[in-house]
């Protein structure tokens, strides 16, 4: 019978196992091919059936990817517009948002349930339909074609503040009961207590909001005009709509473009596991 019961058992598992191995497939296929593709010359990429394994390592595609159509190498710069957007987008979020959220989770006020529902209300207004508005306020203010126009209008958004008050529900009171027994300012707890012991929520706030705005273009688009203010999807629409791009080197721009954010993936990816919890509510 045990060993009837083990074979039952084992059923439910391997389907499962079969369908997580099925999903992971699909998830990296195009990763996987754009892999291969920005290693192959453009013809070969054309070639159906497609070939996975390139016949010679294409390392010209790296080179155009670089150098852009017109050979100016834009694309540096391009990167590092959009490091110093999306870092400190991701920077000032997860500071405004941790303060807020630590406000709505642990200090109770009159009016506090109704200040958090009117902010995850902003989370049911589609970006395109305040586009327009923004977008004159910030060229009222004078901010076009400034890294000011491109990083305020985002370092804040209702999700981080959602986030970081569901995890912080879970914070121990006590601790900080403890510590403003100790004489400890609430300045200094949140700085020494709560922010280091969030570091899971943070991560994961971090992560999210720093690949949003790695990958955003529609605002960019609007904002900076110059071309030295172009971040990289803006640079990758250009690059793709040039009349002599060919694909190998827009698979090869794809690649590099990705890179930092694997990287911050990667390395923040414990934090970003265990920060799990952050969307079960807690009790006080």
């Amino acid at each position: 019978m045990k060993n009837t019961n083990s074979k039952v058992s084992t059923v439910p598992d391997i389907l499962i196992k079969v369908v997580l191995i099925v999903t992971a497939m699909a998830v990296l296929l195009p990763l996987v091919f754009m892999l291969s593709a920005s290693f192959m010359p453009a013809i070969e990429i054309r070639v159906m059936p497609y070939r996975w394994i390139p016949s010679r390592i294409a390392w010209i595609n790296f080179y155009k990817a670089v150098a852009g159509n017109d050979g100016n190498f834009v694309f540096i710069r391009n990167v590092m517009n959009s490091l110093i957007v999306s870092i400190s987008v991701a920077l000032l979020t997860i500071t405004l948002s941790s303060i807020t959220g630590y406000g709505l989770a642990k200090f109770r006020f009159k009016g506090r349930n109704v200040v958090f529902m009117c902010i995850m209300m902003t989370m049911m207004i589609p970006f395109e339909t305040i586009m327009v508005p923004l977008y004159m306020v910030v060229l009222r203010l004078g901010m076009q074609n400034t890294y000011q126009g491109l990083i305020i209008p985002f370092m804040m958004n209702a999700f981080g503040v959602f986030m970081m008050r569901q995890y912080l529900q879970t914070f121990p009171t006590d601790m900080l009961d403890a510590a403003r027994i100790d004489g400890c300012t609430e300045p200094g707890i949140f700085v020494k207590i709560v922010m280091i012991n969030s570091s899971p929520a943070l991560a994961s706030l971090a992560i999210l909001t720093f690949r949003q705005q790695w990958d955003n273009l529609l605002w960019p688009l609007m904002v900076a005009q110059e071309k030295r203010l172009k971040t990289i999807p803006t640079y990758i629409v250009s690059f793709a709509e040039e009349k002599f791009a060919d694909e190998g080197a827009m698979m090869a721009v794809a690649l590099l473009a990705s890179i930092p954010v694997i990287l911050m993936f990667v390395t923040l990816s414990k934090y970003f596991v265990g920060g799990s919890s952050v969307y079960t509510a807690g009790k006080e």
